[in-house]
């Protein structure tokens, strides 16, 4: 089974191109490329973010507050209504991040948050996140409220499953067709050819990976895609009413 609980801290930077391709080879050296790339090619991965009816947890994640929480289903590439995908909470406690997550079929994880109950328990799913994910779909009573999709390099370190490093780009959004099966097209969210960087870890950034970053300029920056994507709507929203 998939490792499907998480704590670690998620540092994250924007970079360009350029600086991308500076930074990889190094990478290369120190660590190997996720299974689904290969010869460095990206691959999708589709998220619906479920939020109230009034955007109460988005608003309170921008508010940065010591502790803050968020659901979303995620598929990896555009999936069918008896596909597997995770349901998944992610909580962040001061600078830690908590991820879990259970694994369900599309249509399980649909009728799990409308309904509200869990499904009858597979030898697929996580019985322990179910119950908590259960717990916080009664507690918040969300909808789906938008999609994000974007396109992922992504690192581990063999024999050491603490360090991950991902790059995101082509992040695309929308706030209709809320279904993953719906195919991932959406409105840009960034400029062409910037990156999204994250160092996944509990520990401390490798020495190697420290003089990479400050060789080429590299720094860190609060950057939320949900919260970016939010921020946006709001923006737009006020330029039509002006």
């Amino acid at each position: 089974m998939a490792i499907e609980v998480f704590n670690r801290f998620e540092h994250k930077y924007l970079i360009t191109q350029e600086q991308l391709d500076a930074i990889l080879p190094v990478i290369d050296k120190h660590m190997r490329m996720d299974k689904h790339c290969i010869n460095h090619s990206t691959y999708t991965i589709a998220n619906l973010y479920y939020d109230t009816d009034d955007n109460a947890l988005i608003r309170k994640s921008l508010e940065k507050p010591v502790y803050k929480e968020k659901l979303r289903l995620r598929s990896y590439g555009v999936p069918e209504d008896d596909s597997f995908v995770f349901l998944e909470i992610k909580k962040k406690f001061k600078k830690c991040v908590n991820k879990r997550r259970t694994t369900l079929k599309l249509n399980e994880a649909y009728d799990f948050c409308e309904t509200k109950n869990k499904p009858d328990i597979k030898e697929y799913m996580n019985v322990q996140v179910c119950n908590e994910i259960e717990y916080f779909l009664r507690y918040y009573d969300v909808e789906p409220k938008v999609y994000i999709a974007y396109d992922r390099l992504a690192y581990f370190e063999e024999g050491n499953p603490d360090l991950r490093i991902s790059f995101d780009t082509n992040i695309r959004t929308r706030r209709t067709e809320l279904s993953l099966e719906a195919g991932d097209h959406g409105a840009q969210l960034l400029d062409d050819g910037i990156w999204i960087m994250e160092i996944k870890t509990s520990r401390a950034k490798p020495l190697w990976l420290c003089d990479a970053l400050t060789e080429n300029g590299v720094k860190r920056v609060s950057f939320s895609k949900y919260g970016m994507e939010y921020k946006k709507m709001i923006s737009n929203k006020l330029s039509e009413a002006v």
